[in-house]
């Protein structure tokens, strides 16, 4: 198998933990970690799957850092390669905009001719709203929530990536 590229901005504390833990369960054999900023399209283009990492900001924003990224992806053709999903949010503080990004990036690149797999279930979260929110019952990748609901991020990791496996 090839490897797996998992993008993610390394100023990113709570993404780079999330990211480092992925990648230790794929196994570094087998995944290889991608500082978005110093990432350019051919970076992008190596890899047939992909996991891309953006905490959600403010109002539901992507993180400044991504502005520059974006024009880029969108021009990306990312036909015929398999791309998830990961962030964090705060579901009690921001459940109206609850891990937006990742349902921001997951429109991007499947725009861009992606197919994005590792849906999550939104069971055990509560929040109002999210762009992430499929409408079935489940998100459009993970999202984990390091203020309220810490202890469940590492079981939710654990079964992301086993999932993630099957699907890859």
């Amino acid at each position: 198998m090839k490897k797996i590229g998992v993008f993610y901005s390394f100023r990113s504390i709570k993404t780079a933990k999330i990211a480092d833990i992925i990648v230790e369960k794929f196994g570094k054999d087998k995944a290889v970690a991608v500082d978005v900023d110093h990432a350019w399209e051919k970076d992008f283009l190596a890899y047939d799957k992909l996991i891309f990492g953006v905490p959600t900001w403010f109002d539901g924003e992507l993180p400044s850092y991504w502005d520059e990224l974006i024009p880029m992806l969108e021009d990306i053709d990312f036909k015929g390669k398999k791309v998830a999903v990961f962030g964090n949010g705060n579901q009690k503080d921001y459940g109206e905009n609850f891990g937006d990004a990742v349902g921001i990036m997951a429109e991007i690149i499947k725009s861009a001719g992606a197919e994005v797999i590792g849906f999550t279930s939104t069971e055990g979260y509560s929040f109002e709203s999210s762009k992430a929110d499929m409408g079935n019952e489940q998100f459009c990748g993970l999202i984990l929530d390091f203020e309220n609901q810490i202890k469940l991020n590492l079981p939710r990791i654990e079964q992301w990536v086993d999932h993630l496996k099957r699907e890859i």
